[in-house]
């Protein structure tokens, strides 16, 4: 990666840490996960990547990892951050401890390789590890949850293409299609490698919607579903964040 774009990309983050940086407990200001992964697709598009993996979810706590990674093949890890929730805890682990574990996952990870938003370690995190500990030890223990197999895809190659280019042409802005993108990355990575060819009209179906998209943002218009690409049919070739439980980093 050049070094000038990675600085640029910093000094972005750092515009953003000023101007949309949320003040916290304590006044120190946190700039949101959404903020610094926009300024790293604005500058690396979807040559970069974040993988998240659930290490931990026993009904009590959740534990995830979130890898930053350029999208070779193979990939080369350029850093990455965990994260830790307890179910029930705070209003957004009420219903949403994986997510939120994830958003932390993914800002500690950012922030390793320099974007950060505003400091590495946790404006409340003092008052998290109280709270973290009491709820560990007045929380009955959980019998950990069965593990489902993943359902057969019995679809051919150019039935999951079509899928894949249906949902690529229903998002409407960058940002939108670049979280499709990061949310199913494990399955379009098998899907590259089970079938290239297929694989390859899913690529060039995402260039042409970030082309349609960027053509109509310069048109002030609302760029519409696309149609961009016919499969190969021969099968060999965020509700808003609530600031206070987003852990900041």
């Amino acid at each position: 990666m050049p070094a000038k774009n990675w600085k640029e990309v910093m000094d972005k983050v750092q515009e953003l840490h000023e101007s949309h940086g949320i003040v916290q407990r304590g006044g120190k200001k946190y700039t949101q996960v959404v903020h610094r992964m926009e300024a790293l697709r604005e500058f690396y598009g979807i040559s970069l990547g974040v993988s998240t993996e659930v290490l931990i979810d026993d009904g009590q706590r959740v534990v995830m990892k979130a890898t930053v990674h350029t999208n070779d093949q193979p990939p080369i890890v350029l850093g990455t951050g965990h994260a830790e929730e307890i179910r029930g805890q705070g209003n957004v682990n009420k219903t949403s401890a994986l997510e939120n574990c994830e958003t932390s996952a993914i800002g500690r990870a950012l922030a390793c390789i320099g974007l950060s938003g505003g400091e590495f370690a946790s404006a409340n995190e003092m008052d998290g590890v109280d709270r973290k500990e009491q709820a560990i030890a007045s929380a009955p223990k959980a019998k950990p949850k069965p593990v489902a197999s993943a359902p057969t895809d019995i679809r051919t190659g150019a039935e999951i293409a079509e899928s894949y280019i249906k949902q690529i042409d229903e998002k409407h802005s960058e940002p939108e299609l670049m979280g499709w993108i990061q949310a199913n990355e494990p399955a379009l990575e098998a899907f590259s490698k089970s079938d290239p060819a297929n694989n390859k009209v899913v690529e060039d179906a995402v260039k042409k919607r970030l082309s349609q998209i960027a053509d109509s943002a310069g048109k002030g218009e609302v760029p519409s579903d696309g149609g961009t690409s016919t499969p190969n049919d021969d099968p060999t070739p965020a509700p808003d964040p609530n600031v206070e439980d987003e852990i900041p980093f």
